[in-house]
């Protein structure tokens, strides 16, 4: 009976992540595209179109039966797609494409992924005895290479799908044949050839797989009932339900285990492309594909920014995973994030923005070295000029040389020709050494702009995620970019930070007494702002570990980064 066991196919889901943006276009209409798409080629599948699952399916006893069965398959097939938006205002730019200072960055703000969910033989059940896991696995490849095409169109240049990842295959199934099995541990070791096929659909299904590989297939069974399996692979996931718990129970199942691996993976693709955009920026700095030092900072700076994001979502898990009380649900999630090796990456992640930084520093570096040469050169050339009475001796050679006679003078001109041609050459040079004194002196100071913003009783600061002042409560606000007003600094660093949008009522002041930033000589310019919006939408970012709006009470007793205490008193709020 062990070998006749079979898992009868119900249906299943199909997760794909992607990045879009919704100023171009909806994502529910994507997804209707998507839909319409898919139905229309797997129903008239090429034979170019399963090529590569013919190849495969040559390895399998009853090849031809199995390749009849799977152009069946996708002629019944039922799709319906559906956009989910998991992070909004996720403003990421995807650093492959080809890079000129002229062009225009790709960039997407939202991060979620397409829901499909996919049933072959709807309407002929008895059909469905005929699915095995090798045949399940063909058909979405097919759609990779399907949604690799439509990606190119022109028309989806703001839509960036991961069809880099297997899709993520989810199959349910709520019948076995010819038996119904309680699967206690017993069970699962007994029939853990059948049941490892449905746990890993990507990996084929031999007879000659080794124990090991076996025992790895079927451990953590998520499900804590007799009745239910639950398995949550890298690339695909198993449930099994017994028939006549499925109609009341799946809606528990879709929440709890279902919704949360789709998601768990939109955050692995985020990553995995935030990793990427990190080596493509390294790569390009020191490749033959210029790219300004303050264009890569402020690249750095966005990515920075959506890492953020991921960690105050993650935090968010974490702190589910603290205080859920439902074992089930706290175990998935916890199983989530060990099989798509999150941690590990975000390490993996930090280490990269570290070495991204430590490169940048050097660079800095090595420009202020050049433009203190520059300085140097400039004021050697002055002396020798000045100093030597080149320009003298210069004027004596010329006007011999043009004498006509012992007696005979240059002409007017000619002296006009020699005083323009020796001023221009004096302007030169004195103009080259007072720009190389204005870049090392700009070099030696760093200009930053400061928000203080007053809702009510309360004054909107940020905690400090790094050094200096790491952990205090400061003001929103950063240091302005190469050629930005400080106006729009301050209004794009709040928004950064706090994810406020703000109006400035009024300058402050101007801030540079020696020693009120550790890192040297920063003058900061401080704005009187106002909430073009409500509260509601506050979340810490980039260099905050949070925003608060704190009572100005509280603040009175508060110990501020930086001279932030004086900068509020001169705002008039303490």
């Amino acid at each position: 009976m062990e070998d006749n066991l079979r898992f009868i196919y119900e249906k299943e889901y199909w997760y794909i992540s992607a990045f879009i943006n919704t100023n171009e276009f909806i994502g529910e209409t994507k997804a209707e595209e998507i839909e319409a798409l898919l139905l229309n080629k797997l129903k008239n599948l090429s034979e170019n179109d399963l090529r590569k699952s013919f190849v495969f399916l040559e390895k399998y006893p009853h090849a031809e039966e199995k390749k009849n069965i799977l152009i069946d398959m996708a002629k019944s097939v039922v799709i319906e797609c559906d956009w989910e938006p998991f992070f909004q205002n996720f403003p990421y730019i995807d650093e492959n494409n080809p890079y000129t200072e002229d062009n225009k960055d790709l960039v997407y703000n939202t991060l979620g992924y397409f829901k499909l969910e996919v049933e072959y033989y709807k309407n002929e059940p008895y059909n469905k005895e005929k699915i095995t896991p090798d045949l399940i696995q063909q058909i979405p490849f097919i759609v990779i290479d399907i949604l690799k095409d439509y990606q190119k169109k022109p028309e989806n240049q703001f839509l960036l799908l991961d069809t880099e990842s297997p899709i993520y295959d989810f199959i349910i199934t709520k019948k076995t044949l010819p038996i119904e099995i309680q699967w206690s541990a017993e069970n699962i070791e007994k029939y853990k050839n059948v049941l490892g096929y449905w746990t890993n659909i990507y990996a084929g299904q031999w007879g000659d797989y080794s124990e090991k590989t076996l025992q790895r297939r079927v451990k953590n069974n998520l499900s804590n009932r007799l009745t239910e399996l639950h398995y949550i692979k890298r690339n695909s996931g198993f449930i099994y339900m017994i028939e006549k718990n499925f109609e009341p129970e799946f809606g528990y199942i879709n929440e709890h285990i279902l919704e949360p691996t789709p998601k768990m993976r939109a955050v692995l693709f985020a990553l995995m492309s935030i990793n990427n955009s990190l080596d493509v920026l390294f790569m390009k700095r020191y490749s033959d594909v210029f790219m300004s030092l303050e264009k890569i900072e402020e690249k750095t700076k966005n990515l920075r920014f959506l890492r953020g994001m991921i960690n105050t979502k993650m935090s968010l898990i974490y702190s589910e995973l603290d205080w859920n009380p439902r074992q089930h649900y706290t175990s998935v999630l916890t199983h989530l994030i060990d099989q798509f090796r999150l941690e590990t990456i975000i390490e993996r992640t930090n280490n990269k923005f570290q070495m991204l930084y430590e490169s940048m520093q050097e660079l800095y570096l090595k420009r202020n070295e050049e433009n203190q040469k520059k300085t140097k050169k400039a004021l050697y050339l002055l002396e020798i000029l000045l100093g030597a009475g080149f320009i003298v001796e210069f004027m004596n050679a010329i006007r011999i040389a043009l004498k006509l006679g012992e007696t005979e003078e240059p002409s007017p001109l000619i002296h006009t020709i020699i005083s323009i041609f020796l001023g221009t050459f004096l302007l030169i040079t004195i103009g080259y050494f007072l720009y190389g004194k204005i870049a090392t002196r700009a070099l030696k100071y760093g200009h930053t702009a400061d928000a203080v913003i007053q809702e009510n009783n309360n004054v909107i600061l940020i905690k400090r995620k790094y050094a200096p002042f790491k952990g205090k409560y400061a003001l929103p606000g950063g240091f302005i970019k190469y050629n930005e007003d400080p106006k729009q600094a301050v209004i794009r660093e709040v928004r950064e930070e706090t994810n406020l949008a703000v109006e400035i009522i009024r300058k402050i002041g101007v801030y540079d007494q020696k020693g009120r930033d550790p890192r040297g000589r920063i003058v900061s310019n401080a704005y009187k702002c106002r909430l073009v919006r409500d509260l509601s939408k506050i979340m810490g970012g980039d260099d905050a570990i949070a925003a608060e709006a704190v009572p100005i009470e509280k603040i009175k007793t508060m110990d501020l980064a930086f001279d932030h205490k004086k900068i509020l008193k001169d705002a008039g709020v303490l």
